[in-house]
């Protein structure tokens, strides 16, 4: 499910230590470009992503001025209009104008992501992490380990869904679900990762729908949707699609939102206002989150509700590790060139050192310029990013639509899943 960072910096003295870092003392200059989507299809997600951005540039300056250490950051912000082409002229704007040599964007897998990466990011040696581009299609791009992401791929919602779909109808063996998706990565993808595992459970599929988001209305692919009377309904989708989708399923009155499950991209709090309650009320879904025992969810939860603004919303924790993962990866590489940068940030974000949460960054940016391994621990959790920059693990929140209001009503840890 969506900001870019950047980083320009001088270098003084060379490093020293083991792998963990650059060591000695460095003028980082860093400037944050992040690309959010303020308008679009995933406008909703927009601002808490823009204001989470911001609160950890105010925590890393804070962190490197008790450190010590002559580092100055701060971000500059763009929208990528949940639009290929905006995307890549916003990156272009905070790689060019702004000097950014680090993007924290988009959040789009097909609309942002994956063209920034391919247009400026991989071209332009800039690091790039995406806070909420979850398609399994990121994966596998050749990219030099410059395209980086926060939240799980869908490889790991896929089952999740899955299993939670499962525990709603009382079992899954000869239950029928009808999928909708949109045709694109995100929606076409996560549609692939559901089936599987649905099917080994027993279930079947019966109508998969995939329409263009680009259609002015939704009647004929709503009555395809119904076809044949399933136990269920799986709905992957953006707000501003479902925003003609979900009245066209109302209007056939053989729809149910209550059997009815969606994913990350429809886990925005402004839904039941946009598209109305009766398609909205009782659907439930899976979207990236932050462990609610977590010491620096909770931490993040209390700064972000402090600093005022734009209510929560899904990805903003995520967007938020994404700003000081690339920080900590300058100050590793002593450098904020996006390769050297790139270079380090799986070990900063990994096992393999002492742990760090954004409320140890001074510890943490002493650690790494005494030469150390840290283990970055994220405001949505372990990040461990592996090679290909997927996190192995992560958080899941369990959320429902009740009484006009987005509800989360569990969570469930995942790990990468076996092959």
């Amino acid at each position: 499910m969506v900001a870019s960072l950047v980083l320009a910096a001088t270098v003084g003295l060379a490093a020293c230590g083991d792998d963990g870092g650059g060591g000695g003392e460095e003028t980082l200059n860093l400037t944050i470009g992040d690309i959010v989507p303020l308008t679009g299809d995933l406008s909703d997600y927009g601002p808490s992503g823009r204001k989470a951005a911001e609160l950890a540039v105010d925590q890393i300056n804070a962190a490197a001025k008790e450190a010590g250490s002559d580092h100055t950051v701060k971000v500059v912000h763009e929208d990528d209009q949940t639009d290929p082409q905006a995307a890549v002229q916003a990156a272009r704007k905070v790689v060019d104008a702004d000097n950014s040599t680090c993007i924290a964007g988009g959040y789009s897998s097909t609309s942002s992501t994956i063209p920034i990466s391919r247009s400026v990011t991989i071209r332009e040696g800039v690091l790039q992490l995406s806070p909420a581009s979850t398609a399994d299609e990121i994966s596998g791009i050749e990219d030099d380990g410059i395209l980086n992401r926060t939240s799980p791929p869908d490889r790991f919602q896929g089952p999740t869904l899955a299993g939670l779909v499962e525990e709603a109808l009382g079992g899954a063996q000869g239950k029928t679900i009808n999928i909708a998706a949109r045709n694109d990565a995100y929606g076409t993808g996560l549609a692939d990762t559901f089936t599987k595992p649905w099917e080994e459970k027993g279930g079947q599929i019966g109508e998969r729908v995939e329409y263009d988001p680009e259609q002015p209305s939704y009647n004929s692919e709503a009555q395809q949707i119904v076809r044949g009377n399933p136990d269920g309904w799986v709905i992957i989708d953006f707000p501003e699609t479902y925003a003609k989708v979900g009245p066209a399923l109302v209007r056939t009155g053989d729809w149910d939102p209550k059997k009815s499950f969606i994913t990350d991209g429809l886990a925005s709090g402004q839904l039941p206002k946009d598209v109305g309650r009766d398609a909205t009320e009782g659907m439930r879904g899976t979207a990236p989150g932050s462990p609610d025992s977590g010491e620096a969810a909770q931490a993040f939860d209390k700064a972000y509700e402090a600093a005022g603004g734009p209510d929560r919303q899904t990805f903003d924790a995520q967007n938020f590790d994404a700003v000081v993962l690339c920080y900590l990866a300058a100050v590793a590489a002593g450098s904020t060139d996006g390769k050297d940068m790139a270079a380090e940030l799986q070990d900063v974000s990994g096992p393999g050192g002492d742990k760090y949460t954004f409320e140890q960054l001074p510890e943490a940016i002493e650690a790494l310029q005494n030469g150390d391994d840290i283990d970055y621990e994220g405001a949505s959790g372990p990040v461990d990013l592996n090679e290909d920059g997927d996190p192995t693990s992560g958080v899941y929140d369990i959320y429902r639509y009740k009484g006009g209001e987005l509800e989360i009503y569990d969570e469930l840890p995942v790990e990468e899943p076996q092959t």
